[in-house]
This record gives C-alpha cells, sequence and structure tokens, in this order.
C-alpha cells in the first residue's frame, strides 16, 4: 500500500492522468475543440507546478517499479514543457480544418503520462508499461490527420515496425531475467553470473538496445523515422522528435548506468557501431533530400548518434552533455516544427523545399526564427546546439573517445551542407508563381518566437541551465554507481596480473576505490582497492 509521501512523489504522474481522464469526461458531455485543448493546458501546467511538491520529499523508491528522484523529475519537466507547446502548436494546426480534433489532446496526455512513467522506471515492468502507453497513443497520433496523403501510411508503417521492435526487447528482458533472476535496473550488476549466465545476460542487454534504438530512430533501427516525420501532421511529429525521444533518452541513461551493463565490452562496442553508424547514415542521407521534414528526420538521427558519443564517455560530464543537449535539441526542434505548423495550410504541410523559398521577402520573421533553430542544428556559435556539441566532444575528450570524435567532427561539418541548402532557400529571390499561403496563427507565432529566444539566451548564458542540470543529474551520477573508464582500465590490468604505475591513479582518491572497488571486483574477479595499494 502506497503511503502519502509515494502519492506526492508521483503527483506528476498523477496529474497528468487525471488530465487525461478529465478531457476525455469533457469530450463525451460536449465536444468543444478550444474547451479540449485549454484543459490540457491548464492540466499540464499543474502537472508542471506539481513538480515542485514532489522535489520536497525525493529520492524516494515508489514500489520497485518507480523511482522519483531529482533526475526523474528533471526529465518530467522538460517532457511536460515540450508537450505543452506541442498542445498549442496542434491547436493551431487542426483550428478551421474540418473533423473532429478533441481526441488528439486525449492522445496527447496519453502518451505524456507513458513518457512520464517511463524517466522513473527503475524496473523492466514499468519500462515495457511506460512504452507501450507511449506507443499505442503515437500510432492513432501519427495517423490522426486522415485528410493528409502519407498520414495513413506512416501510421501504419510505425505501427508495425514498433511491434517488432517490442517483440525483441520483451525477448531480451526474458533473457536477463533468465541469466539475472532479476527485473530490477540495479540489482542486475550486483549479480554474480557463470559463463553461460553471462552470455544470455549480453544477448538480453542488445536485444534491449534494439527496442530503444527504434524509439530514437537510431542506425540500423532508423528506417521508420523518414517515413513517418514527413507523414503525421507537424505538430506530431514534433513530439515524436521531442517529447518521446527524450523520455526514451533519459531511461537508456538510467537503465545503463545503474545495470552497469555499459561496462560490457561487447555492449560497449554494439552502442559504439550504432553511434557512428547514426552519424554517418543519418548526414549522408540528408544530403539527398529536398523534404524539410525529411531533412529533420535523417537530422535526427545523426543528432541522437552525437548523443550516443556523450553516452558512451561514462561519468559525471556524460550524463551533463547528454542532458544539455538532448534540451537543446528539443528546444530547436520545437522551434523547426513550429515554424512548418505556422506555414502549413489547410490541405497540407508546409514541407516541400519550394515551400520556403523567397520566406524573408514575406515574413521576415518567421525566417528569422528558422534561421536561428537550423544554425543551433548546425552547432553554429551563439546558438544551444553549439554549446550542445561542445560539451558532447569534452565528454568524448574526457573519455579519450578519439575514433567517436573525429566522425562527430566530420560529419558535423558535411551536415552544414543541408542545413545551409534551407537558409539559401529561405532568402533567395521570391519566385513570380505565387507568395506562400500563411493562416493567421498568431499564439503558434508568438511560441516559436520565444523559444527562438530561449535559443539564442541559453546559447549565450548558460549557466542557469547547467548548474540545473549538474543539481539533478548528481542522483544519478556515475562516479557513485559504477567505475569510470579509467578506474575499468585498472581493474582489468590488475586482473591479468599486470602492474598500474602509480601515476595513473592519480586523481583517484583512496575513498572513491573503496567505494567502487566491490563493482569492479564483480566484473573482473579482483579487489581493487587491495592491488592498487600494492602497486
Amino acid at each position: 500500500m502506497m503511503s502519502p509521501a509515494d502519492i506526492l512523489a508521483l503527483l506528476p504522474l498523477l496529474v497528468i492522468a487525471g488530465t487525461a481522464v478529465i478531457v476525455m469526461l469533457a469530450i463525451a458531455f460536449k465536444r468543444n475543440h478550444a474547451l479540449a485543448a485549454g484543459f490540457t493546458l491548464v492540466g499540464l501546467t499543474a502537472a508542471f507546478v506539481s513538480i515542485y511538491a514532489a522535489a520536497a520529499i525525493v529520492p524516494r523508491q515508489v514500489t520497485s517499479l518507480l523511482i522519483v528522484d531529482q533526475y526523474a523529475l528533471f526529465y518530467m519537466g522538460l517532457i511536460i514543457t515540450s508537450a505543452a507547446v506541442v498542445a498549442v502548436l496542434s491547436y493551431s494546426y487542426v483550428q478551421g480544418r474540418e473533423g473532429r480534433h478533441e481526441e488528439l489532446y486525449l492522445l496527447l496526455l496519453i502518451a505524456t503520462f507513458g513518457c512520464a512513467v517511463l524517466v522513473a522506471s527503475s524496473h523492466f515492468v514499468a519500462f515495457v508499461l511506460g512504452l507501450e502507453i507511449l506507443s499505442v497513443s503515437l500510432y492513432a497520433m501519427i495517423a490522426y490527420a486522415k485528410d493528409l496523403k502519407l498520414a495513413l501510411e506512416a501510421g501504419i508503417k510505425y505501427l508495425i515496425l514498433a511491434s517488432a521492435s517490442a517483440a525483441f526487447l520483451l525477448f531480451g528482458m526474458a533473457l536477463i531475467y533468465a541469466a539475472a533472476g532479476t527485473m530490477e535496473f540495479s540489482h542486475i550488476r550486483e549479480i554474480s553470473l557463470s559463463p553461460s549466465d553471462y552470455a544470455l545476460l549480453i544477448a538480453g542487454i542488445v536485444l534491449t538496445i534494439t527496442g530503444i534504438g527504434f524509439k530514437l530512430g537510431v542506425v540500423p533501427f532508423h528506417l521508420w523515422t523518414p517515413d513517418v516525420y514527413q507523414g503525421a501532421p507537424a505538430p506530431v511529429t514534433a513530439f515524436i522528435a521531442t517529447t518521446s525521444k527524450s523520455a526514451m533518452v533519459a531511461l537508456l541513461l538510467r537503465y545503463f548506468y545503474l545495470s552497469g551493463a555499459l561496462q560490457y565490452p561487447a555492449v560497449f562496442v554494439v552502442v559504439a557501431i550504432v553511434a557512428v553508424g547514426s552519424m554517418c547514415a543519418g548526414n549522408l542521407l540528408a544530403l539527398q533530400q529536398m523534404n524539410v521534414k525529411r531533412i529533420l528526420a535523417y537530422s535526427s538521427i545523426a543528432h541522437f548518434g552525437y548523443i550516443l558519443v556523450a553516452f558512451l564517455a561514462i561519468g559525471t560530464m556524460a550524463v551533463e552533455a547528454v542532458s544539455f543537449y538532448i534540451v537543446a535539441y528539443t528546444v530547436t526542434i520545437l522551434a523547426a516544427f513550429g515554424i512548418v505548423t505556422v506555414l502549413s495550410s489547410g490541405n497540407r504541410d508546409a514541407d516541400d523545399l519550394e515551400d520556403y523559398r523567397g520566406l524573408f521577402w514575406h515574413r521576415p520573421v518567421m525566417a528569422a526564427v528558422f534561421t536561428a533553430a537550423l544554425l543551433s542544428l548546425a552547432g553554429i556559435p551563439a546558438t544551444m546546439g553549439f554549446l550542445g556539441k561542445f560539451y558532447v566532444l569534452a565528454a568524448g575528450a574526457n573519455a579519450a573517445a578519439w575514433p567517436l570524435i573525429i566522425v562527430l567532427v566530420v560529419t558535423s561539418v558535411a551536415g552544414l551542407f543541408y542545413y545551409l541548402r534551407i537558409v539559401v532557400a529561405l532568402y533567395s529571390a521570391s519566385p513570380e508563381r505565387a507568395q506562400i499561403p500563411v493562416p493567421s496563427r498568431t499564439g503558434a507565432s508568438i511560441l516559436v518566437l520565444g523559444l527562438t529566444i530561449l535559443l539564442i539566451w541559453f546559447g549565450v548564458y548558460p549557466a542557469p541551465l547547467l548548474n540545473l542540470i549538474r543539481a539533478t543529474g548528481a542522483e544519478l551520477t556515475v562516479a557513485s554507481s559504477i567505475p569510470s573508464q579509467k578506474e575499468f582500465w585498472m581493474a582489468s590490468r590488475l586482473r591479468r596480473g599486470a602492474v598500474v604505475h602509480p601515476d595513473f591513479t592519480e586523481g583517484i582518491g583512496e575513498v572513491d576505490l573503496r567505494s567502487r572497488a566491490a563493482v569492479a571486483r564483480r566484473l573482473v574477479g579482483k579487489d581493487l582497492t587491495r592491488k592498487s595499494r600494492n602497486t
């Protein structure tokens, strides 16, 4: 039975779920698009405010399924905020279109609830429940605008491929349970395994990467990304690109760091291959596109490859780099798809490159906003994207992951081409055939302008955001849970009987070695503290 403190810790999730019920009842009693959108925004605002109430009693383990800590609350805040932005964009997008639109907000709330469950998951059961709540909602959201030619096709593709990836994910969880006898993330790394169980565990972890990789849209699980981005309504695409992927990144960090999965060489190599493949394929395939939404889709593949570089660094800086990058990416993509939403007409999305040719001469402010978003994605200074990429490079350099850094730099340079191609179209001569039809969407226009201000503000003065990330990420600090790459290398040398030079241990305190020795001993079979003293 849950205590009042448990209920308070879960308050953001309960508010989101309650809002979904209220919106559903409101739709049943009276269909009103503005009323449904209003209830959604009020509920998401209340959920965001409730984070401050929950923060007073965290960290708190709520049953064995969920852990609510500062890290979870930070990502819940990011998810709720991005969902609220998507709700505003959705209202502007569907306003004036034929048909009933109230259920879109209900699906949005349910999907947001699934994301919130994911970021607080500490158990495979909560992982699956959150993932399926999110996925089932996305099936309907992608195909919601049935009047769009490609929407239904995109929904079916996502349904089939997501179902297949879920099967791999569940099979991987079954193998992990067979090997470790537990489904709690933190208990997996405490198990002493026989060689046969070790093989099952590695196979299970690799299969779970399939499920996570599909949601992130990284290579080789990326085939759905361009078609779904192009076919789904622009606000739904924004939700997929930001809210759902932010939740999966939060889960990825917690799952791999608590379970210690990244310390197995085979798993590390698999994730590194995925990162390199994503950076290369995402940027190269984007060069061939003339559709803006497909360009942003392939761009997202590359960006999550960049995130995996920081993820593989393992350490405090890695957690901070990943968190800052995902915030920067969320703000940037919401601004970019906000422009697509504002410029979309009643019967189609403004996703063709020709739709943006000469935009500056008709809507200079919107052109400037889109330019800022594209420059941020390219990593140009004075934007959040630049600092995010710099932070990723710093984390990679700190872990001496030089091959990954080289690939990141080279592919980032290649990525400049397709971003600048859109920028050139924005400021080129306006075609004489027609002016771009722009519906009156004042609310969405003001919102994307605000996002652009944030994009530049945190690009110039990121200290408040960095301080928040450092404070909330402290509970997931790798240094307090698993050995760093440096310590693991030393432990492996000790296992083979090799001598570790005393200078190598400089900067690793005796207390730190003692606190992490048990973890290293389980994986390399020697007492790290005793051996390091002898050397």
